[in-house]
């Protein structure tokens, strides 16, 4: 008795969620008429309640390509600190060397 998990819409969360933000319906209802379980619909609406906020920022949610400037930004700065560590490591081995410690 395998039962699949169904996907749904984006849309269609969104309507969950603000029928369940109007509360005028029970979870019970809206599950029943939706046909999903209540707790789903719970979690629906805390995520619209929380990610609502972005909606009406300035800055507005990041783009695909705000992303990737970020994402190379940051591995720019992950090589330069592999520069320094490497550097640091044979510069602290070349110091113990000549001071005659290991």
């Amino acid at each position: 008795m395998n039962k699949s998990r169904r996907k749904h819409s984006a849309a269609f969360k969104g309507e969950a969620a603000l029928a369940a933000i109007k509360e005028r319906e029970t979870l019970s209802e809206l599950s029943a008429r939706y046909g999903i379980n209540p707790t789903v619909i719970s979690t629906w609406k805390n995520v619209f309640l929380k990610r609502s906020e972005e909606l009406f920022s300035k800055h507005g949610p990041k783009s695909e390509a705000d992303f990737e400037k970020e994402r190379q930004e940051l591995y720019a700065k992950i090589g330069e600190l592999e520069m320094q560590r490497d550097w640091l490591q044979k510069s602290r081995s070349s110091w113990a060397w000549n001071n005659g410690t290991t």
